[in-house]
């Protein structure tokens, strides 16, 4: 894989870049925010480890700024925070997966790897449900004629949604979906719906994602 770092602690950037080439990966590092996001815009990377406490820019706002341009790269967060509060902004700004430092590098690699898994390109042709395109290999939706560009974490949501509709999605399928097999929490799978439901439902007349209380969700195309 083709992996970015952006980390202003030199000794943790040289720690990730050791073993991460030792396995095999291909590694570019950044040491601020504005920098980072530079790379991350002109190279395609398989996935980005980015810390929070950068300088010049910080690390949400990097992650919202690549969002924003379209860029579906996996982000990988690694962060000295940890309340629930942290995590839950940094998966509004499009974070795909949080680490809290410290960590072990063989979980940092194991979970580099997931992310890259969950986005290998698909070779399906895009699913559609009702108004509701969505290309899964490149991470792009359609409705109405707007695209839209969903993160990592959006985009395998919406895929189940989509290949299950109009049935109901338990919330721990989707939460499967989006964190694999090392497990996932409900708050941050509710924050992932907010956002994908502010994209593809809040600017449209029509919703088409509904909640099934107490057991999950459901995608339902217009009559």
């Amino acid at each position: 894989m083709k992996i970015l770092i952006v980390e202003d602690q030199h000794d943790i950037a040289a720690n990730i870049w050791d073993f991460l080439e030792r396995r095999g990966h291909e590694v570019d590092h950044a040491a601020d925010g504005e920098t980072g996001l530079m790379h991350a815009l002109r190279v395609a990377f398989d996935v980005i480890v980015l810390d929070l406490g950068l300088p010049r820019l910080d690390g949400l706002d990097l992650c919202r700024q690549l969002r924003e341009a379209g860029r579906g790269t996996p982000v990988l967060m690694l962060t000295a925070r940890d309340t629930l509060d942290d995590k839950i902004r940094g998966f509004h700004e499009g974070a795909d997966d949080y680490m809290v430092k410290p960590f072990e590098l063989k979980e940092l690699e194991a979970r580099i790897r997931a992310l890259h898994r969950r986005g290998a390109p698909s070779p399906l042709v895009p699913l559609v449900t009702g108004p509701l395109q969505l290309d899964a290999g490149s991470m792009v939706a359609s409705r109405g004629g707007t695209r839209i560009a969903l993160t990592r974490s959006q985009s395998s949501i919406l895929e189940l949604l989509m290949k299950r509709s109009p049935g109901v999605v338990t919330h721990e399928l989707l939460i499967r979906a989006v964190a694999g097999s090392r497990g996932g929490d409900a708050a941050s799978l509710h924050t992932h719906m907010y956002d994908l439901r502010n994209l593809v439902d809040k600017p449209f007349d029509t919703p088409l994602i509904r909640t099934v209380h107490a057991i999950g969700y459901r995608l339902v195309p217009p009559e």
